[in-house]
């Protein structure tokens, strides 16, 4: 991906939205290379591996770009109520409640009235309300980058099978360069959070772990 496109996707999408793409990619990706690899035994074809590898995540990153785009027209829903709520309240007062209840409860706890009142006014001078959510031009990129992110995760996995004529071979060093991108994946999450990094990574791998054996199980 070039310079400018990495700098596009990382002002639309946070950093936390960018290591779960890349997090539910792998572990898509690992599902399939595993359960494909218990599947077929000793006939492991590499071109069978890619289009199933590809596939799959293409389709996942597809579905998970249209479900991003309804969480945005649902918050979008939810913010044009609020504001009619507040401009609909009876008074000062009900209207900074309704402020208030939006917050983050920690969040909340720390503004005074004076400043809850500020934001009521900052709030109220907003009098163009939309009729209903619309999508942006800016959603549309992120829905873009929630798909690319999940694809192009699998870029990385899917690579022994491109150089390595051996599938056996590839399918080992496929599933070691899988568990390296969930330490990353885990190390970041960690950093991001504030947790010890380096065990949030152990974790991770332990997670992403979990889920591929659930997926597989449970005929995923």
């Amino acid at each position: 991906m070039s310079n400018r496109s990495g700098k596009l996707l990382g002002g639309i999408l946070d950093p936390m939205e960018r290591i779960s793409e890349i997090l539910f990619g792998v572990i898509m990706a690992l599902t399939f290379t595993c359960a494909l690899g218990v599947a077929t035994t000793d006939s492991i074809k590499v071109s069978t591996m890619l289009i199933g590898v590809f596939g799959c995540n293409l389709a996942w990153g597809i579905i998970d770009g249209g479900v991003y785009l309804v969480e945005r027209i649902y918050d979008q829903g939810r913010n044009i109520r609020l504001l009619r709520a507040m401009h609909e309240a009876a008074d000062n007062v009900a209207a900074r409640r309704i402020i208030s209840e939006a917050l983050p409860p920690l969040l909340a706890s720390t503004f005074s009235e004076e400043q809850l009142e500020g934001m009521r006014q900052k709030l109220h001078q907003k009098l163009n309300l939309p009729e209903r959510p619309q999508l942006t031009r800016r959603d549309g990129f992120a829905a873009l980058g929630v798909c690319l992110l999940c694809f192009l995760s699998t870029l990385p996995i899917a690579l022994p099978f491109m150089v390595i004529s051996d599938a056996k071979l590839a399918l080992r060093i496929s599933n070691v360069i899988a568990v390296a991108m969930l330490i990353l994946c885990g190390y970041a999450f960690g950093f991001r959070t504030g947790l010890q990094p380096w065990a949030t990574a152990l974790s991770m791998v332990a997670f992403g772990g979990a889920m591929v054996g659930v997926a597989i199980a449970l005929g995923g």
